[in-house]
């Protein structure tokens, strides 16, 4: 399982860092999106890969061994990672419409690219 975890965060930070490269801000913005992925499955794969284990500890336990439980921090940072990310992609999206209203292209330095 860690391998996938690490092909799947290695592919999406590649691509990201790929696009973010590329000319044209519609690019751009869809290589901070990957990229962003990259780091949300990257912080969520720091908390122990494991199936079936509560993130909750028993009160009533005299002896807590945290090794049978799961690291709710990387869960919470994720989920607050996806909605900063949602909020950033949206206003990125808003100056991308209103720079391409404003210039009639969307390239980065205002020309298009030559064929």
């Amino acid at each position: 399982m860690e391998v996938v975890y690490a092909l799947a965060t290695g592919i999406l930070a590649g691509a990201g860092v790929w696009l973010l490269l590329r000319p044209r801000t519609f690019q751009v913005l869809m290589g901070l999106t990957l990229f962003s992925y990259a780091t949300n499955l990257f912080i969520f794969g720091m908390g122990r890969l494991a199936v079936h284990r509560v993130p909750m500890i028993d009160g009533g336990a005299a002896s807590v061994d945290p090794a049978l439980y799961a690291d709710p921090v990387p869960q919470a940072l994720t989920l607050t990672a996806i909605v900063i990310g949602f909020a950033t992609t949206a206003l990125f999206l808003v100056v991308l419409l209103a720079l391409r209203g404003l210039t009639g292209t969307d390239h980065v330095d205002g020309r298009e690219p030559e064929a």
